[in-house]
């Protein structure tokens, strides 16, 4: 008998798992983090009085701007777990809002949906067949789709709209947008939303903090983001939970392995850009619908670029581009809504969070990265302390400054896809 032996992924109290020296949290811990959370944000809007932190109509317009990223994010996911790069999402959200705003003036939103889905497919279409057929660089033909999408949509949208006399500008259409369409519709939880209503107006420390952000989630939610929330499930069952899955996932790890085991590497990687386009078109159409009801130009402003980031953040899990795009969702909000007082009052949980990160830095031996840590932290709290709010200025950039500190913190801990970008030819491993 040998004397090694491997040793199986040891399991913690409480059903947390090692795996490779990472450990995977449980449920009861996923829940005390997100309990944390809350008592930390409602502490904030005590101390500071910005009620916005935990105000239901920051959360209602947190879900509305978290939807379309999210789903572009999820886009992403699915083509590059099959090992194909995905620079193109923003392209493909654009012509998603074209198709959208044409189809829900011309027969109503329902259309629209399907309609934005299929303007996001021939995105996809167009990446799939420059990258898996032709071999074309994944990050040129990205750029190509994105810069076509544009050029198309503005063009289109000057023959289709923007005509002197036509229909189309009859009814409030110019070359920059199309005539309104009809209200897709909202529901509510029924009583849930009146009586977290009543609980929020109570200002009750932590109680009243909760049941504002719960109430911005359940109230005057738009059918598409139900939609957008079973897309989430159904993305995790069907990559992680079926063998359809299992192999689409292979292709991304080793498609020479994959080739060897009988599967059609090819048919499994236009699938999965194919759905990426469709889930970032749909997160196009949600904008022309939900959020404006018209196509407008420039109407995506960088979403698919965020939803990119969203899922690196995520670490290419579903589950991980969700909280992606609910943070992203929450700054775009802030954004929206003119929250300087907010975002100045985040400020001190930004210095705290980095207090933090010197303290683990300094236990494990980072002395930079504490250093560099502890001196920001100092210059929040200077800031915080010393001004009453922050510039319009810095709450218009919050977004993209959430993106940038999001991806250099989730830079340490992420696990690409090894095949991912590489170019494959049938056979290639005989």
């Amino acid at each position: 008998m040998s004397a090694t032996t491997a040793k199986s992924p040891a399991r913690e109290p409480g059903g947390t798992r090692q795996s490779g020296g990472r450990k995977k949290l449980s449920y009861p811990v996923v829940l005390l983090i997100i309990a944390g959370v809350l008592l930390a944000l409602s502490a904030l809007r005590a101390l500071t009085g910005a009620n916005d932190l935990t105000s239901s109509g920051q959360y209602s317009g947190a879900l509305a701007a978290a939807v379309p990223i999210g789903l572009a994010g999820l886009g992403g996911l699915w083509s590059e777990r099959a090992g194909v790069i995905n620079i193109g999402l923003e392209g493909m959200m654009i012509l998603g809002t074209f198709g959208a705003g044409w189809a829900g003036w011309q027969y109503g939103p329902w259309w629209a949906v399907v309609a934005g889905i299929v303007g996001g497919l021939l995105g996809g279409l167009i990446h799939a067949v420059a990258t898996v057929t032709f071999g074309v660089d994944h990050i040129i033909s990205g750029v190509a789709v994105n810069i076509l999408a544009l050029g198309f949509a503005q063009y289109l949208a000057k023959l289709l709209f923007g005509k002197e006399g036509s229909e189309a500008a009859l009814a409030g259409g110019n070359d920059k947008q199309s005539p309104p369409m009809d209200s897709l519709g909202t529901f509510n939880i029924p009583g849930l939303s009146g009586w977290l209503g009543s609980i929020e107006r109570h200002d009750w420390f932590f109680v009243s903090d909760s049941a504002g952000i719960l109430r911005g989630l359940v109230t005057d939610v738009s059918w598409l983001t139900l939609l957008a929330v079973g897309l989430f499930f159904a993305t995790f069952y069907i990559l992680w939970r079926s063998s359809f899955g299992l192999r689409l996932r292979s292709c991304g790890e080793s498609p020479v392995a994959a080739e060897s085991l009988g599967v059609n590497v090819y048919t499994y990687k236009y699938a999965a850009v194919l759905v990426s386009g469709g889930l970032a078109g749909l997160g196009g159409a949600f904008l022309a619908i939900v959020s404006s009801h018209f196509y407008q130009d420039g109407q995506t402003g960088g979403r698919g670029y965020i939803g990119l980031a969203t899922m690196i953040f995520g670490n290419w899990r579903p589950g991980g581009v969700a909280m992606g795009a609910g943070l992203f969702g929450f700054t775009d909000s802030l954004q929206l809504r003119g929250g300087g007082e907010t975002v100045h009052g985040l400020l001190l949980l930004l210095a705290a969070l980095l207090v933090a990160l010197m303290v683990w830095g300094l236990r494990s031996g980072r002395l930079r990265q504490a250093l560099t840590a502890g001196g920001i932290a100092v210059l929040l709290t200077a800031w915080y302390f010393f001004t009453d709010t922050v510039p319009t200025e810095v709450v218009d950039a919050t977004p993209y400054v959430a993106t940038l500190l999001v991806l250099s913190l989730a830079a340490q801990r992420l696990r690409v896809p090894k095949a991912i970008g590489r170019p494959y030819r049938k056979g290639q491993g005989k």
